[in-house]
């Protein structure tokens, strides 16, 4: 496994290095201060998880983020000392998978990486099973595309995930918890606002109006369900 550590204290650095090291032994641990050189290493290295700060002494790690986004979907967790909600949930609607603020246990870190790695593994369809077309998104699991209107959208692994459950149970409410428990894992079946954000950016993505949503369907107090248009 290959690990990208965005971030500017070396004592961050070596913490988040040892966590690796005493969960998984001959992890490859590259890091940088510098965001601009984080977004090329993640090019050329094509780590499995990258740890992002967000106070960075060469540009913010939202800018950061929004650039790694537009070439790759792999797994980031922000690493932080703002535990403001506007932070967080600018930081989820980017793409970020996670979000952990400073100072952090190792036992925290290493369950939410080992969550989002995962998610990164996301299950394919059955052989010869067609794309299916929602409206003009047509979402082909397994070659792992999305398109609306022709025009590929970039979905992060939890999105992915996400989606494949929504899918694969479309017309069915999918409980909060079922969700939570089947895309984040047992740790995180309490975080219902959590979720929320979610499918907020996924409704955005899909073209499905968060205030009108005819894909997306939320059951009051239940969860969600995904609904075909022939449906």
């Amino acid at each position: 496994m290959k690990v990208l550590i965005v971030e500017d204290s070396p004592e961050v650095v070596e913490v988040v290095r040892l966590c690796f090291d005493l969960r998984w032994p001959g992890t490859e641990v590259v890091n940088t201060p510098s965001g601009k050189k984080g977004v090329e290493l993640v090019e050329k290295e094509s780590p499995n998880v990258v740890i992002l700060d967000l106070g960075l002494p060469d540009m913010s790690g939202f800018d950061v983020l929004k650039e790694i986004r537009l070439f790759s979907d792999v797994p980031v967790l922000i690493l932080t000392v703002r535990d403001d909600e506007v932070a967080k949930v600018k930081g989820l609607e980017l793409g970020a998978d996670d979000y952990i603020v400073k100072p952090f246990s190792h036992l925290e870190l290493l369950a939410r990486v080992r969550v989002v790695l995962r998610r990164s593994q996301m299950p394919q369809l059955k052989r010869g099973e067609r794309p299916i077309q929602l409206g003009d998104v047509i979402i082909d699991f397994a070659g792992r595309e999305v398109t609306k209107a022709g025009e590929a959208v970039p979905l992060t692994p939890t999105e992915w995930k996400m989606l494949t459950e929504l899918v694969r149970n479309s017309g069915k409410v999918l409980t909060y918890e079922t969700l939570l428990r089947r895309v984040w894992g047992d740790e995180y079946v309490d975080s219902t606002e959590h979720i929320k954000k979610y499918v907020y950016r996924l409704r955005q993505k899909l073209g499905d109006d968060p205030a009108d949503p005819r894909i997306i369907i939320s059951a009051r107090g239940m969860g969600y369900k995904l609904v075909r248009p022939n449906e």
